[in-house]
Order: C-alpha cells, then structure tokens, then sequence
C-alpha cells in the first residue's frame, strides 16, 4: 500500500554542526513540557533525539538519532544488523503511515533449513548461527524515513551516535547482566568477544565502552548513504561473516547462504496502519507482518463488552487474560507476511467476531487453552476466501523477547513510534568485523516447521509481535505507546492500554504496574515479586496459573498528549535499568 504520490517535507531547516553530552541529570522515566518530547530505554539515545530536535529537525529526524545511538548504548537489542517498525503521525496532513523495514530470508533460504529431516532443530543452535540472520532491514528503513519525511541527511542524524560509540559511554549493571547472560554465545564469535568481553568474563559495570569500528560503520553511511550499506565493501563484509562465521577455535556455527543480491534488492515497504477503536479512543498500530496491530485490536475488541472499571480489580485482570489467549490462538493460527498469506484480517477486527470469542470466556475461571475460531464468515474481503491448511502448535517461545521502542514527538505536533530489533538478546552473537555491529538472528522468528502460516520461505518476513501504536481521541493524538519483549510486547501495549484507560492509572503507574502475560500457553508470564502477591493469590482463585521462570516483561516508552497543550514523556520507571525521559525547554 505504498503512497501514489509523494509527500512533501515536513519542514525545511540548515543544521550546523551538533554539539552533543550527556548531562548526569539525563537518566529520568518522567519528563513534562511544552516542546518536543521523546522516551527511550537509554539517556544517549535519548539525548540524541533532543539534541536533534533542538537543532530544527522534526520526530523522524530525532527517531532516527535516538536510533542510531541505541545501537551503540543498547546493542544487544538492536542495531543495523536488524530490522524494525516505525509508525509516523503526520500533524499537518492528519495522517499515519507506517513503515515495514522487517528482516527478509535470503533468496536461497529453504523452507526446511530449521527442520533438517523433518526434526526441529535445538533452538539455541539455530540462533547462533549464520544461517539465523536475515537480510537487514534497518539502514533502508532510516534512509526511507528521512527521505521522505525528514529534514536532515544521515550525516546531521547519526552525529550524536558517532560521538557516542567514539568517546564511549559507562556501562551499567543492566548491561553487565545481558552481557553475562550471552556469555556462552558471545565467545564463540572472536569480533563479539573482543568488544564486550574480558578473558571470557563481561567487562564491570561502570566500565567506558568505546566502538570504534561502529563509528566508522556510522561514518560512511554519513558519508555514502544508504548504498554504502547495501552494496560495497560493507555489504561484503556482511555476506561473507553470514556464510563463513568467523569463530573461536573449537566452536561451530552453521553457515547461512545470503548474497550480495539479497542486499542489493532489499526493500522497505510503506504501509497502511491497523485501526480500531476502544471506549472512545481509535487506536493506531502496525499491519503485517506485525502480528501486535491486529492482535491488540481483537483483545482489546473482546475486553469492550466488559465494564471493566466498574469490577474488583482481580476479576478486570481475569478478563484482560482471558482476551488475550483468546487473541493469540488467532494470531498464531492466522498471521503472516501478507505477501506470503492471505490472512483474514478483517474478520479477525471484527466488532461482530469479537462478541462471538467473548462467549466462550468464563468470567469465573480461566480456560488455559484456547482454540483458533474461525472469522472468515466476517470477512468482507473477497480476496480471502479460502481457510488455511491445519495448522501445528507454534512454539510459544519462538520468538525472543528482546528488542527496543522508542517515541519521538516534535513542536509540530508530528509522531514517531519506533520498534526495532535484532531478536534475541545479542542477536546472533555474530560481529561483523571491523564494522562493530551485530546481526540479527530474525529466521528464528519462523515457526521451524508447518504446515503453518509463519513457515520459512525465501524472501518472505517472519512474523512479529512489534506493536509500536498511537492512540488518539476527538481526531487528537491522545497517547502512544511500545515496547520490546517478543511476543509480550503485544501483551505489554494491551495491559498498559487497559491500565491507563479502564483503570484511570496515570501513564507512568500504567507503565510500572506488575506485567502478566498470557500468549495461549500452559501457564501465564509473571515478573519477579508477583508470584504470592495479594495480586497473585486473587488470580489464582479464577483459576489462573503461573510460568515457574520468570523475568522482567518489557522495557515501554510513551509519551501522552495533555489537553492542555503539553507533552510527558515516560518511560520504565524500574525495568531495564530506568529509562530516559526528555521534553525540549521553551525557547527551542
């Protein structure tokens, strides 16, 4: 659904050169204001964007600093080894467009490559591997974005991130832990080793980290732009590290088969948004292969038929769980690349489809698995006339949950929700070398074996749960909102949506309150702590059970559109090491 015509610019401005610090002040969850406004998971990404904004640039501009410089404070979820979602509200034309710059599989990428023989792979074996990575997608995303509604090269944009990876930044114990975790992988690839850690132990917290080789990456595409990256010696040097991953003596990791072609022709793909609507607000978030827009607006559609701020508290969050693996045994039954898969999404936004899915749920006991309904009868498109094939249990965990969001919002009143990643924690674990970055292990993010909508394919996306959204109310922006976190991302945007808007809670309690996440498993996601609450005990009496393995659930980052004029910016106020929350001073 790409534009016909092309739209103009949202502002015309000549930037000098950037001067660019991060202040000791800068690392608050909760900033409000007047100007221009954004929230990130890291103060130098932060910083980045605000440094942008206050030089004249507009919130794809300062989107695509924070950006640039997440790849160099936040490595391990994101980066130009990947790939990402980036939802744009344009104030002066009251509009929303979305653009798809997901990871694709090589063109010799085989259906059965996680399968060999008929037999799911281990899946820790498939991640660390070349054959994991997709055709990045990141790069041609940023230079797409700005082309078209920016006001800035890459050269003004990606200044504060050079500076960054450059003279370093501290490290710190969120960091440190990511590092330990993916101790095992990170060995294995002697690039990745050299930068992150220390006789096979992650550098101390407070450590100054430099990246210079992802200084220089920055530097030529500042330099050459977009095809600096998709053709020449970087593209190489990306092709021959999937095919022939450089490893420590000892390890093994199988090879991928991209080639320079698959770089050369990758594209991103412009989009029309997911809209629905929810107690007065219309909410709008991303199409496939997003899995997040379509699967928040079912949930969110099934939970309307319940007065949920006028019961107690446990039985409000009964029936948001209940929604939700209702909405997931359709999102894994259903969605998929929609250049692959004819999905029937319409049917599944069903006002009508909804109403039939909330009969099933017991409003007094949990069900614990959900079957896939069949929405095709509430399908007006006529281009979707079949049912799939039988499809096979996706794996819950197929998808890791780990990624970044982040929102930029400019004095125009234009919007920027941004998600992007390189899967898992640490990707693949493979540095390309001498350039400083990560690639993505994105082909996991394929069901290993079908029949299935999600099955791997060559040039095909794998399905997302990425779920960058913006609300509005009266015509207005009211709200957006993201997070990482794979497939709780959609869970994560959905419990915060209901916090904030059934339960009253300002965007930063809506954003701290304890995460459950239910994705039509055994049993539901919890946090550390939750386990023997109050909250806890009142679920379990409807029946609700919990995954023994728990760990933190997402790291959001919102901004909400005050009726008087003013922005706050929030983001996580004790996840992921407290997030950074920003808003331009009066003057700028």
């Amino acid at each position: 659904m790409t534009p016909t015509a092309q739209p103009r610019r949202l502002t015309s401005t000549i930037i000098i050169a950037l001067a660019f610090s991060v202040p000791a002040w800068a690392k608050s969850p909760l900033a409000s204001g007047s100007g221009g406004a954004v929230a990130t998971i890291s103060a130098p990404a932060s910083q980045a964007a605000l440094a942008i904004l206050n030089k004249g640039g507009n919130a794809v501009d300062a989107a695509v600093a924070a950006a640039a410089a997440l790849g160099v404070t936040d490595p391990f979820s994101c980066g130009v080894g990947g790939g990402g979602f980036m939802v744009i509200y344009l104030a002066r034309e009251n509009r929303v467009i979305t653009l798809d710059h997901r990871e694709t599989a090589p063109a010799a990428f085989q259906s059965s490559a996680f399968a060999p023989g008929g037999k799911a792979m281990d899946y820790d074996t498939a991640i660390a591997s070349g054959m994991a990575v997709g055709v990045p997608g990141t790069v041609r995303g940023w230079h797409d974005a700005l082309e078209r509604y920016g006001t800035m090269s890459f050269k003004q944009v990606l200044a504060p991130a050079i500076k960054v990876a450059q003279d370093g930044f501290r490290i710190n114990d969120n960091f440190v832990a990511l590092v330990k975790e993916n101790e095992k992988k990170f060995a294995m690839f002697p690039a990745t080793a050299a930068q992150y850690l220390k006789d096979g132990k992650p550098l101390p917290a407070g450590t100054l980290l430099r990246n210079p080789d992802l200084a220089k990456t920055y530097r030529l595409l500042a330099q050459g732009g977009v095809k600096a990256f998709y053709s020449g010696k970087l593209a190489r040097a990306i092709v021959d590290t999937v095919n022939q991953p450089p490893v420590a003596a000892g390890a093994t990791a199988r090879a991928g088969r991209m080639a320079l072609a698959d770089l050369a022709n990758y594209e991103a793909r412009w989009r029309q948004p997911v809209r629905s609507s929810y107690r007065g607000y219309e909410l709008v978030g991303m199409p496939l292969p997003s899995s997040g827009g379509v699967a928040i607006a079912q949930a969110l559609n099934i939970l309307e038929g319940f007065d949920l701020a006028s019961m107690p508290r446990a039985k409000a969050e009964h029936l948001y769980l209940e929604a939700a693996r209702l909405a997931f045994a359709d999102r894994n039954a259903y969605l998929a690349d929609p250049e692959f898969v004819e999905a029937p999404v319409q049917g599944l936004l069903s006002k009508e489809y909804a109403a039939r899915r909330r009969e099933l749920i017991d409003p007094t006991r949990a069900r614990h698995h959900a079957e896939a309904g069949d929405p095709y009868p509430y399908q007006q498109d006529p281009s979707v006339p079949l049912r799939p094939a039988a499809s096979g249990k996706a794996r819950l965990l197929s998808e890791s949950a780990h990624t970044t969001h982040l929102a930029v919002s400019d004095q125009d009143g234009n919007i920027v929700a941004y998600t992007f990643t390189i899967e898992s924690w640490g990707g693949s674990g493979i540095t390309v070398p001498g350039y400083g970055f990560i690639l993505n292990n994105e082909m996991t993010d394929f069901d290993f074996s079908g029949p299935h909508p999600n099955v791997p394919e060559a040039g095909k996306r794998p399905r997302s749960s990425m779920s960058p959204t913006i609300a509005f109310r009266n015509g207005k922006p009211a709200f957006t909102i993201g997070s990482p976190g794979g497939s709780t991302i959609i869970t994560t945007v959905l419990q915060t949506i209901v916090n904030h808007i059934d339960f009253g809670m300002p965007m930063p309690q809506a954003l701290d309150a304890p995460r459950i996440s239910e994705r039509n498993g055994l049993a539901t996601s919890i946090e550390p702590g939750f386990a023997g609450s109050a909250q806890a005990r009142a679920l379990e009496g409807f029946g609700q059970r919990w995954d023994a393995s728990v760990e933190e659930i997402g790291a959001a980052n919102a901004i909400v559109f005050n009726p008087d004029g003013t922005v706050t910016a929030v983001s996580e106020g004790k996840r992921h090491g407290v997030g950074s929350a920003l808003v331009q001073k009066r003057g700028h």
